[in-house]
């Protein structure tokens, strides 16, 4: 049976939405890494399955790395899948609530589908909540060493883990050199999301990003979160903060209790049918 999707990028970012009621059977590992693969497959960032019923939400929403491995939230994510919704009027202007299993996330899309504001929740620093090793206590400016170099580095939390590297100067080449290194990094016993960081003033930071099961990434809302969040912690940035990712910018304002609200561009780019035939072929 063939898979309808929709798929959508936001700042480059890119995921397939899949409608539970549209799935024959659920999602192997196998399957989402074979759907996601952008030589055997669709090709995405990810795969956002929703809507799905949930008690204290509009809906539930589950996400799928492209390594087949669940996330627990994903900003961009987010945005896509309420334009989603959106597009398929299940939500109209007002705010809904959507569950994810990294907690209940509030969104509203305006501007006819193709801005989406979604409250993230809280960052929090503690690292039981994170998680990272060792005693409990906020984790920042800690040293870390991988790959024959020592990094500063803050950790955070908004539903999934953040490794935010502070740094003078940052590049795609330095995500790709140490991003795999520090996502399995003994610290963090459910691997980490890494950002590398840069200051440009009190209201602009530049990130890289290199996701937990995906790899290098060119834009990310939790990501840009988590960054935001640290850079006003060590106080070098205000409350409302534009990240530039290598796909566009991100808008974030910090609340009270390091509250997150997230704004930011989403594209729907196409429909379409997954055939059954590209699970005969066995990718490495």
């Amino acid at each position: 049976m063939q898979i309808a999707f929709t798929k959508y990028h936001a700042l480059g970012n890119d995921y397939l939405v899949i409608n539970p009621k549209d799935l024959p059977a659920p999602l192997t590992t196998e399957q989402v890494k074979t759907i996601c693969h952008r030589n055997f497959g669709v090709g995405s960032d990810g795969i956002l399955l929703g809507p799905m019923p949930a008690e204290n939400a509009k809906c539930a929403l589950k996400i799928y790395n492209p390594d087949g491995s669940g996330a627990e939230k994903s900003g961009n994510g987010l945005r896509i899948f309420s334009r989603y919704l959106w597009d398929i009027k299940f939500v109209g202007n007002e705010e809904f609530a959507i569950q994810t299993d990294g907690g209940i996330v509030r969104s509203t899309v305006f501007d006819a589908g193709k801005m989406v504001r979604v409250e993230m929740g809280k960052v929090s620093f503690d690292s039981e909540k994170i998680p990272v090793t060792g005693a409990k206590r906020e984790v920042i400016n800690e040293k870390i060493s991988v790959g024959g170099r020592e990094f500063i580095f803050c950790a955070a939390t908004i539903g999934n883990p953040h490794c935010v590297l502070p740094l003078p100067e940052i590049s795609a080449k330095l995500a790709h050199g140490f991003g795999p290194l520090l996502e399995v990094h003994p610290n963090f016993p459910r691997k980490t999301n890494v950002q590398f960081l840069k200051v440009l003033d009190r209201a602009n930071i530049q990130i890289e990003i290199w996701e937990r099961g995906a790899g290098y990434t060119l834009a990310s809302g939790s990501s840009s979160s988590a960054a935001a969040a640290v850079a006003h912690k060590l106080g070098l940035v205000d409350k409302k903060i534009s990240v530039h990712t290598p796909g566009g910018i991100v808008s974030i304002e910090i609340r009270d209790g390091f509250d997150i609200l997230m704004t930011g561009s989403v594209t729907r780019v196409m429909e379409g049918l997954i055939s059954p035939e590209i699970y005969s072929v066995k990718i490495g």
